[in-house]
């Protein structure tokens, strides 16, 4: 078999109005820059992506790849034309100059949306059938917060979801992909049934180690073969104000009676689970009131979930510092804050410098906190991840910097480039302890969870103001299908 592979990544926030370039793709920020042909091997080999589960499986079973590309871009505002008719048209070039191939595989996120069109893989995955024609099998990965659309569906033969979050199961996902491209292969094309839901779920209750999430995919594994069997779920991403915003439930199978049953069992259960998910938040007053009352062993954890750059926010909210501040809370770290500008002055006066600044709060509605700061110290920002989900790989954060509020026991963790704070690493790359720690703030929604939880004595999650709504109730939507609800 000789399969090309490709991967095209972003998560797009509608309601941020920064473009996400070209140049954010072929940066490195929480993950490797743009690679090229033998490198997207090279590179991701060992990482926990879908194209490396995907090429290490294959390669087992003595599959040829063709590797294009591969890039990502950190979550933001809308991928420019510019950017994506670049990185597609270097695809579908790349694919017309191939010749037999039994394959086509694609690492996707699902919910990109560009300047022009609201369903970015669509449109990919439709310029790609005209390169390749409507016969030769394609198969794709997609992040479990894919907004899916009837294109996506149609124009694929199969496509797997990731189901966990934290996106521990990443590799895995690609793996599964291969495992159905080669029954196409070797077979045919299965039947596919496609059903959105009907409510939106906020991401901060998507969470997979508690129920329902955890109920909802543990009932796909049910599913899985023989044949063409398999059952996705996709709990979308909901920054995303598309008609195509909200859940959805693939399966395959040998025949369309079997994969219409299977779907419509999974999207009752779906349904039935509305009422069940916890959307609760904090105000930051009440999170940091809880944490300095607490008397357990480890750290609080509270989570920043509004400001969460994983998700496109720009990391530099300053609400709950501010509450930090004011409650004069205990040895704390807060991280990680992006402020280029903040960090180059650092860096300028080195390390023990003591001096008055304006931290963050650049963005709408938002102004940056007045502080007088010292730098305790200075980091390159290159940090190998030494957890779960993003274990294998390197997060470039840009000249970086840990400052002390001083008169206070706060720690800011200040960035060059935006990264969510979802990995121990990148507390110890500063020279600090997060387990000493008695708070641990971090601008992340869900992600965190994978490596701080075991160290935390509790974990709240606070509404401070950000750019990405989880109280979905506030957010102002206008492209929702109709009777869409938001939980």
């Amino acid at each position: 078999m000789r399969i090309a592979i490709a991967g095209f990544q972003h998560e797009t926030n509608t309601f941020i109005d920064t473009p996400t370039q070209l140049s954010d793709f072929e940066q490195a920020d929480s993950w490797p820059e743009l690679l090229w042909g033998q490198d997207v091997l090279n590179v991701t080999r060992g990482m926990n992506l879908p194209i490396a589960g995907f090429a290490k499986t294959a390669l087992a079973d003595g599959v040829e790849l063709l590797p294009i590309l591969w890039c990502a871009a950190e979550p933001g505002g809308k991928v420019t034309d510019h950017a994506f008719d670049d990185i597609a048209g270097r695809i579908a070039d790349a694919l017309a100059n191939m010749t037999q191939l039994d394959g086509v595989y694609l690492d996707l996120h699902g919910a990109m949306v560009t300047e022009s069109r609201d369903d970015g893989e669509g449109e990919l995955l439709s310029r790609i059938r005209q390169v390749i024609g409507s016969d030769l099998p394609l198969v794709a990965s997609l992040d479990m917060h894919a907004n899916i659309s009837g294109q996506m569906v149609d124009l694929s033969n199969a496509m797997t979801i990731f189901r966990t979050y934290p996106h521990l199961d990443m590799a895995e996902t690609g793996a599964r992909a291969f495992r159905m491209m080669r029954h196409i292969c070797a077979n045919s094309p299965p039947a596919k049934a496609w059903r959105q839901g009907e409510y939106l779920i906020p991401l901060h209750s998507q969470y997979t180690e508690v129920a329902p999430a955890k109920t909802l995919y543990a009932a796909l594994d049910a599913f899985e073969g023989p044949g063409a069997r398999l059952v996705e779920l996709a709990v979308g991403f909901t920054a995303a104000d598309t008609a195509d915003c909200g859940p959805s439930v693939l399966a395959y199978g040998d025949s369309q009676s079997e994969a219409n049953a299977m779907a419509e069992q999974i999207f009752v259960e779906l349904q039935t689970a509305e009422t069940q998910f916890d959307t609760s938040l904090l105000s930051p007053k009440d999170a940091v009131k809880t944490a300095r009352k607490a008397t357990g062993k480890g750290p609080v954890v509270i989570a920043d979930a509004q400001d969460n750059p994983g998700a496109g926010a720009s990391a530099d909210t300053t609400g709950l510092l501010r509450e930090l501040v004011r409650q004069n809370a205990p040895s704390t770290i807060l991280g990680l804050l992006h402020d280029p500008e903040l960090a180059a002055k650092a860096h300028e006066l080195g390390k023990g410098a003591t001096f008055e600044v304006g931290i963050g709060g650049k963005g709408p509605g938002d102004t940056p906190f007045a502080a007088q700061v010292r730098v305790h110290y200075l980091s390159d920002g290159q940090c190998r991840y030494t957890g779960e989900m993003y274990g294998g790989g390197i997060a470039t954060l840009g000249p970086s910097v840990a400052l002390q509020l001083t008169g206070t026991q706060i720690h800011v963790l200040v960035t060059s480039i935006r990264n969510q704070c979802l990995d121990l690493a990148q507390i110890r790359l500063f020279n600090l302890e997060p387990t000493d720690a008695c708070i641990l703030c971090v601008k992340s929604t869900t992600h965190f969870r994978a490596d701080f939880e075991p160290i935390a004595q509790n974990v709240l999650i606070c509404a401070a103001p950000g750019q990405f709504p989880c109280e979905l109730a506030n957010a102002s939507y206008t492209k929702l299908r109709p009777g869409v609800r938001k939980i």
